[in-house]
């Protein structure tokens, strides 16, 4: 019997990790002299207070939605896969060549071509180290970050080089045939004289990153491939000794790993940029990390734990614009929750455990 319900590790822990992150992070607020009651109410209004504000933390929910599905689905096979961000590197390559090179009529035929792109790419790049560990023992964890150097050096040769347009400055790719632009949340949800989502980069990846959920929670929780990956995660020899193959599983692991992280590509860079640009990720590889922690390597957990990080992102760009908190204090706020959702569980969890065990003494008592 686990000694904290599952009720109180998949809610009351990140609700309490929450509650002190933004405890400490209105005590740095306050220390500056700005107002932290005001700051809230200004991250509030400027990311969910109006259809502008959720298309754009909506779009970087996206984001966070597929790196965050790619690391769980690594943690599942009891693997750190920190390479999501030279992963989604090689997805936007691959999106760019099929938006670049394939004429199409429509959107919707382009679609679903660049999600393949994006996913073979990545896919591809995931598969070098998942190989490396399953066949000569590298670790995964130096592996990956490794590779997504190599993946920032490759996609800065190509940008200044082959990709990009004669007589262009700026290292990024020509732009993509109309007919591959996605339609944002504003083409899709407007109707008469007031448009709603007005400028917001929230596009129709959002319901493609929806359906990944599905997918994963689909793979990992209803499939004899699934069974496998957890039983693997839970324990290598038990899994050994039931006829399970472990490069098997760190192979498949990792390519399915590695093909979501390079679906973040089709929002960042066929939805938004409409072009691939050096550095579109972003660091949205890492914050995966964070979301991955924060939803307990679950699909419904990922989202609700990528909305809050988009929720983040965007009220602390509002913050950056319309007060004197300095950005690189907002990147604080943010690493705060970071913090004590990820490296600091188990500060919580333990008096937790403590507390739950002392009533169900009592109880028996």
């Amino acid at each position: 019997m686990d000694v904290i319900p599952k009720w109180a590790d998949a809610v009351l822990v990140p609700i309490i990790s929450l509650i002190l992150a933004a405890v400490l992070s209105a005590l740095v607020i306050l220390a500056i002299g700005e107002d932290p009651v005001a700051a809230a109410k200004l991250m509030v209004e400027g990311a969910i207070g109006s259809t502008y504000g959720w298309g754009y933390t909506l779009y970087y929910a996206t984001n966070f939605i597929f790196t965050g599905l790619a690391v769980s689905v690594a943690f599942h096979a009891r693997m750190f896969n920190i390479g999501g961000e030279g992963q989604a590197m090689l997805g936007g390559l691959g999106v760019a060549l099929v938006c670049l090179y394939i004429p199409f009529p429509h959107w919707a035929l382009a679609l679903p071509v660049a999600i393949i792109g994006a996913a073979a790419f990545a896919a591809i790049w995931a598969a070098i180290p998942a190989y490396l560990q399953a066949k000569r023992g590298s670790h995964i964890v130096i592996t990956t970050i490794m590779f997504n150097f190599i993946a920032a050096a490759l996609l800065n040769y190509l940008l200044v080089g082959m990709l990009k347009p004669s007589g262009a400055m700026d290292p990024a790719t020509a732009k993509f045939a109309a007919t591959t632009h996605l339609p944002t949340f504003q083409d899709l949800f407007s109707w008469g004289e007031k448009p709603v989502f007005r400028g917001a980069p929230a596009n129709v990846s959002f319901f493609v990153s929806l359906l990944a959920c599905v997918a994963v929670w689909f793979l990992i929780w209803r499939t004899r491939l699934g069974f496998e990956i957890r039983a693997y995660g839970e324990s290598e020899s038990a899994a050994k000794y039931a006829g399970i193959s472990p490069t098997k599983i760190i192979m498949i692991s990792m390519i399915i790993s590695g093909a979501l992280a390079g679906c973040m590509a089709i929002n960042n860079v066929m939805g938004e940029a409409e072009r691939l640009v050096l550095g579109s990720v972003e660091g949205a590889g890492f914050i995966g990390i964070a979301v991955a922690l924060m939803g307990r390597s679950h699909p419904l957990g990922v989202l609700l734990a990528a909305i809050l990080f988009g929720f983040l992102y965007q009220g602390g760009a509002e913050l950056a614009l319309w007060t004197n908190i300095p950005r690189e204090l907002i990147i604080v706020i943010q690493a705060l929750v970071i913090m004590f959702t990820g490296a600091l569980d188990n500060m919580i969890r333990m008096p937790l455990e403590k507390i739950f065990l002392m009533m169900r003494k009592e109880g028996a008592a």
